[in-house]
């Protein structure tokens, strides 16, 4: 097999050369996007704390997401015994932890981190899922000041609404 193949994709960033070994497989597909299997992260900018799921196949189909550990000092993530063994992990200290990001147009300062369904990924072996979570507090946090999102703040967004890029 030939190491660091190069594909070349469509994104939302534009037309992007990626390392097809890179590419993380979704068995299940994520929330919205049942049928897209195949993502690559992609860095906005070095400095930035947020990146994005990007699907392989359909460019218009890629979600903002952050490490929600550079937010939070503690966010519990549950993994059932089969979400472990498709992930083909013991422990989670074995898989990164993504959250999704909704920005509403024109509202940058109104950012909020999804906690309802973070992202699973085990880089080692490409795999990634989705997995929701019953969250005990607040469904979303203000990625800017911390605080939980108030409901009638939450209506405005709707859920795996697209967020701008």
């Amino acid at each position: 097999m030939a190491r660091n193949k190069e594909i070349e994709i469509d994104t939302r960033l534009g037309r992007r050369c990626i390392d097809a070994e890179k590419v993380i497989r979704f068995p299940r597909g994520l929330a919205g996007f049942e049928d897209e299997r195949d993502f690559i992260l992609l860095q906005i900018r070095p400095e930035a704390p947020l990146l994005i799921l990007q699907s392989v196949n359909k460019p218009q189909v890629g979600l903002l997401v952050a490490d929600p550990y550079s937010f939070l000092q503690s966010y519990p993530v549950m993994l059932g015994e089969a979400e472990q063994k498709l992930l083909q992990i013991e422990r989670m200290e074995d898989a990164a932890i993504l959250v999704t990001v909704a920005i509403p147009a024109g509202e940058p300062e109104k950012a909020t981190l999804n906690l309802t369904g973070p992202i699973v990924i085990n880089h080692k072996a490409r795999i990634g899922i989705q997995v929701p979570q019953g969250v005990e507090g607040p469904a979303q946090i203000n990625m800017h000041s911390l605080k939980p999102v108030e409901p009638a703040q939450e209506a405005g967004v709707a859920p795996g609404a697209e967020p701008a890029v």
